[in-house]
């Protein structure tokens, strides 16, 4: 009985070593990202579709409202947390998300990535980038705004619509944009916008819906965002106002955690995102900047954008050392009577 045990068991061993991955034990990548990104029309049901048919696993997405509130989530879960990757984080985060401990070296080839200014770092890989920019409604703003200050002391009857900096990355961005543009009276800029906020939303989504329900003007998104109505409704109807100060960039990145229980699956999904398949998928499913070289050429409704004469971006040194004292202040302002 033993000897026929013995026998079936390593008959049985050797059958499971020879099956391939997907009969055997298969892998679950969790990727904690942002609500848009793993929509219907958003870049992860592609990115998933593309990336398991390279690894012989599942990847789990698991999304939050925004970047900021990606972050918040992983600091409460800490070393426990699920996450394998974090994807939608941006520069203005992650000397904050470094400092967390939670981070590993992402230890790929990131040399194919190219962002205006430039990126590189050895924790966070880019997968793409955006220029903020005010979006109005073409038939009802006639005489847009055509630099912060002329949004800021313009028109307050035609409203805007913006992201909470606590929450948002895009509303965070507004925050360093203002910052970049007024400094020390950054307060006193936005006591005066106020006036043109119809309301401050926690993430980008619930401020584009808002925006084109027709419910405000104006919308605080991406010099990009036009390129979306271009090319899918067929329409020019939405439009960036151009700002001769110039525009702040958003580069987004994706990062691994340290805790992760499939570190060397974390770390090839960071390198596909580096990769032509995954970066063809972005311009026309996420509306972003490719940040490196995609497979096809851009479609032609990008030419049609505006094109930011400078670029401001803060440090990522800078803006934790100052973020939390800069919403502070921007609370106080948006709380005026």
């Amino acid at each position: 009985m033993r000897i026929f045990l013995s026998t079936a068991c390593a008959a049985l061993a050797a059958l499971t070593l020879s099956l391939p991955a997907s009969a055997a034990e298969k892998k679950t990548l969790t990727v904690y990202t942002y609500e848009s990104f793993i929509s219907d029309w958003g870049p992860g049901p592609k990115v998933k579709e593309a990336f398991e048919k390279t690894c012989a696993c599942t990847v789990n997405f698991v999304a939050v409202a925004d970047g900021v509130a990606l972050l918040t989530r992983l600091k409460l879960e800490g070393s426990s947390s699920e996450a394998d990757v974090a994807l939608g984080l941006d520069t203005n985060l992650i000397q904050e998300a470094k400092d967390t401990g939670l981070f590993a070296p992402h230890g790929i080839d990131t040399a194919s990535a190219a962002v205006p200014g430039g990126f590189s770092d050895d924790v966070f890989v880019p997968y793409d980038y955006g220029h903020f920019a005010v979006i109005y409604d073409t038939q009802t703003i006639k005489t847009p705004p055509t630099s912060l200050k002329d949004l800021v002391e313009g028109d307050a009857s035609q409203k805007i619509a913006i992201e909470d900096p606590r929450t948002s990355t895009p509303g965070l961005g507004l925050l360093l944009w203002v910052r970049s543009v007024y400094g020390d009276k950054a307060p006193e800029a936005w006591a005066k916008l106020k006036n043109r906020v119809l309301t401050v939303t926690p993430g980008w989504s619930e401020a584009y819906g808002l925006f084109t329900k027709g419910e405000a003007p104006m919308v605080f998104s991406y010099v990009t965002s036009p390129a979306y109505h271009m090319m899918e409704e067929k329409t020019d109807r939405y439009q960036a106002a151009s700002f001769s100060e110039g525009h702040y960039i958003q580069i987004e990145v994706s990062g691994r955690l340290k805790a992760s229980k499939n570190p060397e699956l974390a770390q090839k999904f960071l390198a596909f995102t580096l990769s032509p398949e995954f970066q063809t998928v972005i311009p026309t499913t996420n509306w972003m900047m490719p940040a490196a070289k995609p497979v096809e050429p851009l479609p032609d409704v990008f030419s049609k954008l505006v094109q930011p004469a400078k670029t401001f971006l803060m440090s990522p040194q800078e803006v934790a050392k100052n973020r939390d004292a800069w919403i502070r202040e921007w609370l106080a302002a948006m709380s005026m009577n």
